[in-house]
């Protein structure tokens, strides 16, 4: 299969970070799950999951770093800022390490620490420490150096008994020696040795599992696995206890002030007089009752990392309110569905597992992105519902939105405040009885509306798995058990309505199952070459396009059913793979591929995820693959496709991934009812621009001709959807010479025009 990409990477020792045109993605990341922070006098510096933001503490200005600039989508476990070299080093827990020049934004990808041959889950880097322009790096399997001047790596330290590897936690210098705080012990060997990567020379200071080791001030201290504070004694090279924290620390470290050590509930801020100065406990924000990963401070005000509330920050030496200085974003990374308006995004966070098993039954509330910017309706506020796996907004009224729970039932938000939860006390909606009279599970998922205004949903494992909401607030069920092998162990999925009004309901047992209610007719189309010819039962993504065919995305490919409108007329219906020619061989469009969702844009593109492959965009009829995007070779994040939707308005294509929602900015435009709104961007087209014309606010199929001041024709097209491009050539042939052009717009039956002007300057 031909792939277009727009770069590839090809990782060696060492490597330049891809480049991206920014103008091209955008990230919409959370920020709300910190890993790791540092600072330097007038910044705090901190690491989420996957991205990165810091926050000046001057001009409060807020600063965010994503995989569209450059960074990989992998989980990161550490940051630290170098205020000499004026660089950040990013530590990921596959053992990548991103380095950022702070001067201009460039960024290294180093990768010494991935090509080790160590098992992939020995090569987390823990922590960062810098010493005389050297920084050690805290691996679990031993010590790393790396030189902040030359950018280069050093040796690395294998320090457990006979030289084995061991998980260091962190490193610290003390009194001409570096100590190492591992699971086996806290070991130490003179600083100035040149054979540090000699165990020899590391020698065994106490046993036990450590945490965490930090010079502070005259003092070495060391924090045990279990919570216990210990001070270093020269004068019997021993640690002796100071104080047993009631929880295991999860952070530990020191400057110039304050000795500080984190907890999952508590951080604990000493003076250097080693006493307590400031005891800051999770029940004291009782608006997120946090659970806390890190936290530091710059003079009097101390900033602590959260799991999932990201930076608070309050003063150390008097008791103050806390402030949330994180990013706006969505609440998490892995949104499992989404939907967007022209105005607005909305996105859930609830799932299921592979076997549509929902019972790790999460709390994650709802996202909304608008021109506002991001609201999160958190659990408490949406009325108990569980795994809300889907969500639809109401093509007639945009305030009044529905999130599909596949545990709690149907959620109705009113105004962007959740005001009804349907389930089988309240609605049509059934639980499943499998499990017993008195377990109430209600699991719906696929909805879509209708040109009346209902609102239909799927609701899975009872015998009328199809429900629909009228606009009159009756509801309505309809049996599923001559069509379905099995209603009550059939999971419903995704769902579309076409323009003759059959709803296309996906199916883990069944495949498509197609109803209308005109004929109170279902069919459904399955595996076997008589019953429909799907490659697999288990469907998982379905989409209408604009020229009336069912995209069908299965666990095991792809099938396409040729036209829609069969449905009232045939007795079988059969989809049929897609066929094309790679190497002049043939071969079916994504083969065997798990199809996790497709989204139809305006010029009838397809935009195809994948569980596993990244994202793929394919020609209106298959037969061309204009893009697929990884995470090599684009801002993705993950390979991991969950859900895919295009903004109609402007086409800009939205993808949630398992770690991050990334947009990419199409020109794919949904047609305009007429020519009113016509316009041409950017204009006059100046000398630094390297892009094409766009001609936007057009009508399907309208007929574009181009010529120049004197007439002379230099470009003609058809448009398909809403936008089309010119690349200022004549026919492709040369660029076009400085002047005006004029752009004469004509429908089809040539009844409505429209004449548009473009300066050109070269």
């Amino acid at each position: 299969m031909k792939k277009i990409f727009f770069s590839f990477l090809i990782f060696l020792l060492t490597q330049i970070g891809f480049s991206q045109n920014n103008l091209l993605w955008q990230g919409y990341f959370s920020y709300n799950e910190i890993k790791d922070i540092s600072v330097s006098p007038t910044t705090i510096y901190a690491a989420s999951e996957n991205a990165l933001f810091s926050k000046n503490t001057i001009d409060n200005q807020i600063k965010t770093t994503n995989t569209v600039d450059g960074l990989s989508g992998q989980t990161i476990s550490s940051i630290y800022y170098s205020t000499v070299f004026n660089k950040t080093l990013v530590g990921y827990e596959n053992g990548l390490m991103i380095v950022i020049n702070e001067a201009d934004g460039t960024m290294l990808n180093v990768v010494d620490i991935i090509s080790k041959q160590l098992p992939a889950n020995m090569k987390k880097v823990n922590l960062f420490m810098e010493f005389e322009g050297i920084v050690y790096i805290s691996c679990d399997f031993g010590i790393v150096q790396f030189n902040l001047n030359s950018m280069l790596f050093g040796d690395t330290y294998f320090i457990g008994d006979a030289g084995a590897e061991i998980s260091v936690k962190q490193t610290a210098v003390h009194n001409g020696f570096i100590y190492a705080a591992t699971n086996n012990g806290v070991r130490r060997a003179s600083i100035s040795s040149k054979n540090l990567n000699d165990y020899k020379q590391w020698e065994l200071v106490t046993a036990g599992s450590w945490s965490g080791i930090e010079a502070f001030g005259t003092e070495l201290i060391a924090v045990s696995n279990s919570g216990a504070v210990n001070k270093y004694d020269a004068s019997t090279n021993s640690f002796i206890g100071l104080m047993v924290l009631p929880q295991p620390a999860v952070d530990t470290r020191a400057n110039d002030t304050y000795l500080i050590i984190t907890t999952a509930t508590s951080v604990y801020v000493f003076n250097k007089q080693l006493s307590l100065t400031r005891q800051i406990n999770n029940n004291q924000i009782p608006d997120y009752n946090p659970v806390f990963s890190c936290a530091t401070s710059i003079e009097d005000v101390i900033y602590i990392g959260t799991k999932e509330n990201g930076l608070l920050t309050t003063t150390i030496s008097t008791v103050a309110s806390f402030e949330n200085t994180t990013p706006m974003g969505p609440s998490r990374n892995n949104i499992f569905a989404f939907q967007t308006t022209s105005s607005s995004l909305w996105a859930v966070y609830g799932d299921y597992d592979v076997s549509y098993n929902p019972y790790d039954l999460d709390s994650y509330g709802i996202s909304k992105l608008s021109q506002a910017g991001w609201l999160n309706i958190p659990y408490k506020t949406v009325l108990g519902a569980k795994s809300i796996c889907r969500i639809i907004v109401n093509p007639n009224k945009e305030d009044e939105v529905y999130a599909s729970s596949f545990f709690s039932g149907l959620l109705k938000i009113e105004a962007d405040e959740p005001t009804v939860l349907y389930d089988q006390t309240n609605s049509g909606l059934e639980s499943l009885t499998f499990a017993g009279l008195n377990y109430f599970d209600v699991r719906i998922n696929g909805a879509a509306f209708d040109k009346s205004g209902d609102l239909w949903v799927t609701n899975s494992r009872v015998k009328n798995g199809l429900k629909v909401l009228k606009t009159n607030g009756q509801w309505q069920s309809f049996s599923m058990d001559n069509i379905l092998d099995s209603s009550e162990d059939n999971s419903f999925g995704r769902m579309v309505i076409d323009k003759n009004g059959t709803k296309w309901m996906t199916t883990n047992r069944d495949g498509v199952v197609g109803f209308n209610e005109s004929a109170n007719t279902f069919k459904k189309i399955t595996i076997g070459t008589d019953t429909g010819n799907l490659p697999a039962s288990d469907v998982r993504a379905v989409a209408v396009d604009n020229r009336n065919q069912l995209w069908i995305g299965t666990i095991k490919g792809l099938r396409v059913l040729s036209n829609v409108g069969n449905f009232q007329t045939a007795d079988q219906l059969t989809a049929n793979p897609i066929i094309i020619l790679d190497d002049n061989l043939a071969q079916e469009l994504l083969y065997e591929q798990f199809i996790t969702a497709i989204a139809v844009d305006g010029a009838n593109n397809k935009w195809i995820g994948t569980a596993d492959s990244g994202l793929f965009m394919v020609s209106p009829n298959g037969q061309e693959t204009k893009y697929h995007f990884t995470i090599n070779n684009s801002p993705l994040p993950s390979n991991i496709i969950n859900d895919i939707d295009i903004n109609s308005a402007t086409g800009e294509v939205f993808i949630a991934t398992a770690k991050g929602l990334i947009s990419f900015k199409g020109i794919a435009t949904k047609a305009s009812e007429d020519l009113n709104n016509a316009y041409v961007y950017p204009n006059p087209v100046r000398p630094e621009y390297d892009g094409t014309v766009k001609i936007a606010g057009l009508i399907n199929k309208a007929n574009i001709k181009i010529t120049d001041i004197a007439g002379n024709l230099v470009y003609e097209a058809i448009s398909e959807g809403g936008t089309m491009e010119w690349d200022t050539t004549a026919f492709g042939k040369y660029k076009v010479a400085s002047g005006v052009y004029m752009i004469f717009i004509s429908a089809q039956d040539g009844v409505e025009t429209k004449v548009k002007k473009v300066m050109i300057i070269r």
